[in-house]
């Protein structure tokens, strides 16, 4: 491999590594986010523990600045005693000092030498004297001095010699053998009796000690502070997890009871607060259960009810039924109005059948105890057997029925006598409110569902009737005759058939415009599908969009009601 292969194959390897390192970090970011959001006690702990750090740090800087500046101000009081004294010395040492440099020399080193024999005072420590005839007129060449006049700063000096009396302090670090010392260096003015030369007293204090002191004050503050935040972590933790436990358990036993454990109770122990959450909670689900009984054997009276009355009038109908078949039979002997009368009463009889049967239908589905008996098949064949059960109804109406199928085979797992009876009832509803005008019946699928519409061109659907459409004997103008002859219950039976299967039943409609309504079928029984293959409203609606906003400016409105 040639030096620029190797080059980008290292550079491919570093960015793969580099991606993955980056996939980790979101990772684990996500991870820490989610359990950020779902946890109150690490949220209630981490903050306690960001409040408590910063004041457990100004707790310590504040302390540390207190016991520094105490420590400096003792010692720089007790060097400034001792400096004074030293002056003193030193003036009798250098009393009738010779102006020759040579003497002057001699005579520093001889005081020099007297004031490093003297002990040094117990609060001011060690010290170093540095004694210099200096002036600040004077060349480099012509300073005498005795001791490390180099170690004291320039600023200093000036100080000093711009004052005849005065005694100047400061802190200042020192290279000695490759080594750092902290010096307080106490300066001030020698006045030597009988002559006039600039004398100075330099003392240079090591700080050593203190720097000690106050390397240990800090350690301790650290140390301390780590461990108080450790304590304050742990009695958070405790307090939080005192007062969150007994959340989540009641969080658990809600959970349990949404998912109809009725009898799940709370453990009361106590009487503190979350004692009293606990007997409060325990009365409402108690009440809760109590009332979902309630409406349960309400629920179940009300289907045994519907289904005793609809059994019971089998009977005397079926009576009935032979009797006017025989009237019926009979009527060309009967005068006119008798022989009318006749007609509607088996008009009457028929619909009062389909009434007992729809009502046998929704009370079995109410109850629960439908099964759904699917089978692949043609969803195509369905919906072209649904269109010749209306076509009569829709010739003498004068309304068109308009297909538009696919080509290819529609194939879903369905029960073919429901499906049938759902586009069946959104036909005739079609029918019953579309002014004879035509009722366009389109089918299109996807990869996992099917969508049949229904759309007709009548009067349509005031705002929030889309609501209502699927409400039980529900009509949106009660003074229109029925085409049909409908029971009132056939798109509530149509929505529940279509939740049966998996699957929605939506409704739109406007004003001037018409309505449709939308069957939508996963191709797998029960099975999960995404958006429907056909849009609701529908796209023709587009196109005269504006012309209905003169007309009538509503908002179409649509429901979609999924299992």
């Amino acid at each position: 491999m040639t030096r620029a292969g190797r080059v980008r194959a290292n550079g491919t390897r570093l960015a793969a590594a580099a991606r993955r390192a980056v996939a980790a970090g979101r990772r684990r970011s996500a991870v820490l986010s989610e359990l950020w959001r779902r946890s109150l006690q690490l949220r209630v702990v981490v903050s306690t523990l960001a409040l408590g750090s910063a004041v457990v740090f100004v707790l310590g800087i504040v302390l540390q600045n207190q016991i520094t500046g105490r420590l400096i101000a003792t010692k720089e009081e007790a060097a400034v005693q001792q400096t004074r004294a030293a002056v003193d010395i030193a003036e009798r040492e250098l009393v009738g000092i010779s102006l020759d440099s040579e003497v002057v020399r001699n005579r520093l080193t001889s005081a020099r030498n007297r004031l490093t024999s003297l002990s040094p005072d117990s609060s001011a420590g060690a010290f170093e004297p540095v004694l210099v005839n200096d002036d600040k007129d004077m060349a480099r060449d012509q300073v005498s001095f005795a001791g490390d006049y180099d170690a004291v700063p320039v600023s200093l000096r000036k100080f000093v010699l711009s004052g005849p009396r005065w005694t100047a302090t400061q802190i200042y670090t020192v290279e000695r053998q490759n080594s750092r010392i902290t010096y307080l260096i106490v300066g001030a003015p020698v006045t030597a009796l009988s002559t006039n030369l600039p004398l100075q007293l330099y003392m240079l204090y090591p700080l050593t000690a203190e720097q000690g002191t106050i390397s240990t004050e800090q350690s301790t503050l650290v140390v301390g502070g780590l461990v108080l935040l450790l304590l304050l972590a742990g009695i958070t933790n405790l307090v939080t997890r005192q007062v969150v436990l007994p959340v989540r358990r009641a969080a658990r036993a809600a959970e349990r009871f949404a998912n109809g454990e009725l009898g799940e109770r709370m453990v009361v122990a106590g009487e503190d607060d979350v004692a009293r959450l606990a007997q409060s909670y325990n009365e409402m689900a108690e009440s809760i259960e109590r009332q979902i009984r309630q409406l349960e054997e309400f629920g179940q009276l009300q289907r045994r009810f519907t289904s005793d009355v609809s059994h019971e009038l089998r009977t005397p109908l079926t009576t009935v039924r032979m009797a006017a078949d025989v009237l019926h039979a009979s009527r060309a002997q009967f005068p006119s109005g008798l022989s009318r009368s006749t007609e509607l009463l088996v008009d009457e009889l028929d619909r009062f059948e389909s009434l007992l049967g729809d009502l046998l239908e929704i009370s079995r589905l109410d109850a629960g105890v439908e099964d759904l008996v699917a089978e692949y098949a043609d969803v195509r064949a369905i919906a072209r057997r649904a269109v010749e059960s209306v076509r009569v109804i829709a010739r003498n109406v004068g309304t068109e029925i308009v297909l538009d199928l696919p080509e290819e085979e529609a194939t879903a797992e369905v029960e073919s006598r429901r499906v049938e009876r759902i586009v069946r009832n959104l036909l005739a509803n079609a029918i019953d409110h579309g002014e004879g005008r035509p009722v366009e019946l389109r089918m299109a699928m996807s990869a996992d569902a099917i969508a049949v519409t229904v759309r007709d061109h009548g009067v349509g659907l005031r705002p929030g009737e889309a609501e209502l459409v699927f409400n039980r004997f529900w009509r949106a103008d009660p003074s229109r005759n029925r085409q049909t002859g409908g029971t009132g219950l056939g798109l509530a039976i149509s929505l529940e058939d279509a939740r049966l299967h998996g699957g929605g039943l939506d409704a739109w409609g406007e004003r001037g415009h018409g309505a449709c309504f939308r069957l939508t079928l996963p191709r797998l029984a029960r099975d999960e599908y995404g958006e429907s293959p056909l849009p609701l409203p529908p796209e023709d609606y587009t196109a005269d969009a504006d012309v209905a906003a003169e007309a009538d400016p509503v908002d179409a409105g649509a429901e979609e009601v999924r299992s």
